[in-house]
C-alpha cells in the first residue's frame, strides 16, 4: 500500500464565544493563537487559524514547516495527526502514523508507570497485545525498570517526560509527525533521545517537521511549507525560500 498525505483546501476555525463586538481588536491582541480574526456564516467571532492549506507528501518526502510563533505550525500538524478535524476541507493520510504532540496525553497521576505505559499505547491506536510484546524495551530504554510499580505521582518531571518519549518512539511508522523538539529528560537521556529521533526520522516514509530553524529545514528536509497567520506564503524546495 502506498504512502501519502493529502490537504486538499484545509481551513480550521476557533470559535469565540465571550468576546463582545466592541473588543474584537483588543481581544485579537491579546490573543495566543495566530490567525485572522472573522466572523463566519452563523454570524459567530472566530479565529481562522489555518486558511485554504493544500499540499500533498509522498514517499521519499520530508516536509518542514516553518514560521513565526502563532503562524499555525503546530495546528496544521494536530490536524495532519488528526487530533483536530479542519472546519472545511480534507485530510487524508495513509499509512501507520506517529507524532511527538500531546504526548502526555491519557496520563494517569495515580497509575503505575507499566499501566500509563499500556495507557499511552491505547491513545495511540496499538493492540494490548502490541503493548506488553514492547513493554520491557520500553521500560529499558527509558531506564525505569525499577520504578515501573511506583505511581507516575511519585515520578520527577524528568522520569515523566522519559516514560512519554520511550513509549511514543517504541514503535515505527510509516509518517512522523515532529513538533519542533522535544524536552526528553535529563542530559543522560538527551544523547540516546537523539540517536533514536534520527533513525525514526531516517526509516519513515514520510516526515513532517515543525521548526524555527531554516538551517536544519534546508539540511533535513526536501519541501518548505512556509506559513504566516495561517496561510502558506510559500511551499516548494527549501534552497527557493529568502526569508
Amino acid at each position: 500500500m502506498s504512502c501519502f498525505v493529502d490537504l486538499r483546501n484545509v481551513s480550521l476555525d476557533y470559535n469565540i464565544y465571550s468576546v463582545r463586538a466592541q473588543s474584537l481588536r483588543n481581544a485579537l491582541v491579546n490573543m495566543t493563537v495566530g490567525g485572522v480574526l472573522m466572523r463566519n456564516s452563523r454570524d459567530l467571532t472566530v479565529v481562522r487559524a489555518l486558511s485554504n492549506i493544500s499540499f500533498r507528501l509522498e514517499e521519499g518526502d520530508r516536509l518542514a514547516l516553518l514560521g513565526h510563533n502563532g503562524s499555525g505550525k503546530t495546528t496544521l500538524l494536530k490536524v495532519i495527526a488528526g487530533i483536530y478535524e479542519p472546519t472545511t476541507g480534507t485530510v487524508d493520510v495513509s499509512g501507520r502514523m506517529s507524532s511527538t504532540i500531546d504526548l502526555g496525553h491519557g496520563l494517569d497521576p495515580e497509575a503505575s508507570g507499566r499501566q500509563n505505559i499500556r495507557n499511552l499505547g491505547l491513545m495511540r491506536r496499538l493492540t494490548m497485545a502490541q503493548i506488553n510484546s514492547r513493554l520491557a524495551a520500553i521500560a529499558e530504554f527509558s531506564g525505569l525498570e525499577a520504578y515501573l510499580e511506583f505511581p507516575l505521582k511519585t515520578y520527577s518531571a524528568g522520569m515523566t517526560a522519559r516514560l512519554m518519549f520511550s513509549t511514543a518512539t517504541e514503535f515505527p511508522s510509516d509518517v512522523l509527525v515532529l513538533d519542533e523538539w522535544l524536552g526528553a529528560g535529563d542530559a543522560a537521556f538527551v544523547k540516546k533521545a537523539i540517536d533514536r529521533m534520527n533513525a525514526l526520522v531516517a526509516a519513515a516514509k514520510i516526515v513532517v517537521l515543525a521548526t524555527h530553524d531554516t538551517g536544519l529545514a534546508r539540511s533535513v528536509c526536501n519541501k518548505l511549507c512556509v506559513l504566516d497567520a495561517g496561510k502558506i506564503v510559500y511551499l516548494g524546495p527549501p534552497a527557493g525560500w529568502a526569508p
